[in-house]
């Protein structure tokens, strides 16, 4: 069995903010209808900085083996519109992964990483960029995005 975690804020103030990515994708792979063979889709139940504590829980509840963990998340040093998986990375800075790997003790798991790219001026801090609303054209080409690059990778994923 696999689980997969989308990582985002609850509550309608972040429901569209670039720190959501994770939920988004989660909400739009269940939206297309797609039954990921094996896998279990969820999103944390907590503000963004305390996802370790449900992603503990899911971890613990379906004994699920950390190499059998993909989480969901959004990333400013990646441009928007690209993406890595990758394993056993660190948080590079992003405080949900920090609660992630510090509530399983490990970062021996997978990552979706989401690019949303970085603030266009040196003004704007990064806390305020991620928890900002994503225009309306990128939200759409996320959207795309799952179907024609996530989900194909998912799914092998999932079967390798």
């Amino acid at each position: 069995m696999r689980l997969i975690v989308g990582l985002g804020n609850p509550g309608k103030d972040y429901s569209n903010s670039r720190h959501n990515v994770g939920w988004k994708v989660v909400d739009e792979i269940k939206r297309l209808g797609c039954r990921l063979q094996g896998a279990i889709l969820a999103k944390n139940d907590t503000f963004m900085n305390d996802s370790g504590i449900s992603v503990k829980k899911l971890v613990e509840k379906h004994k699920i083996p950390l190499e059998n963990l993909l989480i969901i998340n959004d990333d400013l040093d990646l441009p928007f519109g690209s993406f890595k998986i990758q394993k056993g990375r660190g948080a590079a800075g992003h405080h949900g992964v920090e609660s992630v790997i510090s509530e399983l003790g490990s970062q021996d798991f997978w990552r979706l990483r989401v690019g949303i790219g970085r603030p266009a001026t040196e003004d704007e801090e990064s806390d305020e960029y991620v928890i900002s609303e994503m225009p309306e054209e990128q939200c759409e080409a996320l959207l795309k995005m799952v179907e024609t690059d996530f989900l194909p990778q998912i799914s092998f994923w999932i079967s390798s």
